[in-house]
């Protein structure tokens, strides 16, 4: 798909839905997913690291032995994160992060690097990640990062997307608001009206996050599938 100005249509379809939907959106965000929650808790204790695209932080309390320096696009997911007073979160953007280059020992994105609309803006951002870990050495194998995006091949959940399909969709994310009206001796009643926020995801074929991290100067070092989600974990390279 050919757009434009990916930027703008990125602020359009993706940025502005969140700061639309964020309380509902993290409301339903606490239960981590297992292969995530795994990576953060074999780390070993002290390690210093990146959650990229935090939303509102759910994964920071995993593993109390390390630290997580929180960072997404949306101001108000960030106001919901820092409140919780837990770990560090700023405001900051995937393609641009304003951490020094070499010194993380980790880093997780997940179901993040989806939301960008051009082929080489996924894999910028992914070089953006990349360029934040510890470079392999003799005697480490330097950083690692887990990336999470959702798949193509889905032909068992209830969105029911497969091979073939398109893979760059709006996926609506459902609210709703109540208002309410009055009449001539009546009392005030309480109304629902469903509002539906259309946010941009690019979906994932099988095979695609290993090229695109190849693509952005990184090794795989593990890769599969979970809950409609491809994930790698992966580092720079030697």
């Amino acid at each position: 798909m050919e757009i434009a100005d990916p930027e703008e249509y990125e602020v359009s379809h993706v940025h502005r839905v969140y700061e639309h939907i964020a309380s509902h959106f993290s409301a339903t965000r606490f239960k981590p997913w297992p292969i995530v929650e795994k990576f953060l808790r074999d780390l070993p204790i002290g390690a210093v690291g990146l959650d990229v695209g935090c939303g509102n932080g759910k994964y920071w309390m995993v593993n109390p032995d390390i630290f997580i320096v929180g960072s997404d696009r949306s101001p108000s997911l960030i106001g919901i994160a820092h409140s919780r007073g837990i770990q560090d979160s700023i405001v900051a953007d995937a393609l641009d992060l304003p951490h020094p280059d070499s010194c993380f020992d980790f880093a997780i994105s997940i179901a993040v690097i989806h939301h960008f609309s051009s082929s080489e803006r996924r894999c910028h951002a992914l070089k953006s990640i990349l360029a934040t870990l510890k470079a392999p050495n003799n005697s480490s194998d330097g950083g690692k990062a887990l990336i999470y995006v959702w798949a193509l091949e889905q032909k068992n959940s209830r969105r029911g997307w497969d091979e073939g399909d398109r893979q760059d969709v709006f996926v609506p994310w459902v609210m709703s608001k109540q208002f309410s009206t009055s009449a001539k001796g009546k009392e005030s009643q309480q109304n629902r009206q469903k509002l539906a926020y259309m946010r941009y995801y690019h979906l994932y074929r099988k095979g695609e996050l290993e090229a695109d991290i190849a693509r952005a100067g990184g090794r795989v070092l593990e890769s599969g599938y979970e809950k409609d989600n491809w994930w790698a974990v992966c580092g720079p390279v030697r």
